[in-house]
């Protein structure tokens, strides 16, 4: 059992018009509908099932009861992102996961995500990393956040970039991702290395 307790989950959290909340049964249409219209922007970074890989697809509903499970024991931090324009109901904008969370003597994660295209230079990815991160530093007590980015990725690393995360080198065929394994550029930051202000005061 981790040290959150299922208490600790359902997590919301805001900042101006975006928001992070977690995802619900009820977004399938919503979801579905964002995703295929993201397809060309999305798939050069999805992550993939290797050939060898067992098992099925899993369907949106055993997708969110999934997410419920992790982030109830606090294994990952699963979160849609919102948008909301003045006057207008919040839409999806994309998706804010903290996964692969490890307790004990090491008390890191790792962020991972993607945002609507017809909604990208608004600064959603960068606010929504930024709520991410103080969330886990401060009320969850982690230590080090990573985010693995490819090198062609060029928008996810202005994300890091604007957040100020450290550099840490390149991991040869990290990760399965778009049909194969690919290299990464890792980043990261440590709680000491922010200021009382986190990383909500570095959006600027």
């Amino acid at each position: 059992m981790s040290p959150l307790g299922p208490h600790r989950w359902p997590v919301t959290l805001a900042h101006g018009p975006v928001a992070l909340r977690p995802i619900r049964r009820r977004d399938a249409s919503e979801w579905f509908a964002v995703r295929a219209r993201n397809g060309n922007w999305t798939t050069p970074w999805d992550g993939t099932r290797p050939p060898e890989a067992e098992g099925e697809d899993v369907t949106f509903g055993q997708m969110v009861s999934r997410h419920r499970e992790d982030a109830r024991a606090g294994r990952a931090l699963p979160w849609l992102i919102t948008w909301t324009d003045p006057g207008k109901r919040p839409r999806l904008a994309g998706q804010m996961t903290i996964s692969g969370i490890v307790w004990g003597s090491a008390r890191w994660g790792m962020a991972g995500y993607w945002v609507d295209r017809d909604l990208a230079g608004r600064g959603i990815a960068p606010t929504a990393l930024a709520m991410a991160g103080d969330h886990m530093f401060g009320p969850m007590g982690l230590h080090r956040l990573e985010v693995a980015i490819r090198p062609e990725n060029t928008a996810s690393l202005r994300v890091v970039e604007k957040l100020g995360f450290r550099f840490e080198g390149q991991r040869p065929a990290f990760m399965h991702v778009d049909g194969a394994w690919r290299d990464h550029l890792m980043f990261a930051l440590h709680a000491e290395e922010l200021g009382p202000e986190g990383l909500i005061g570095r959006l600027g």
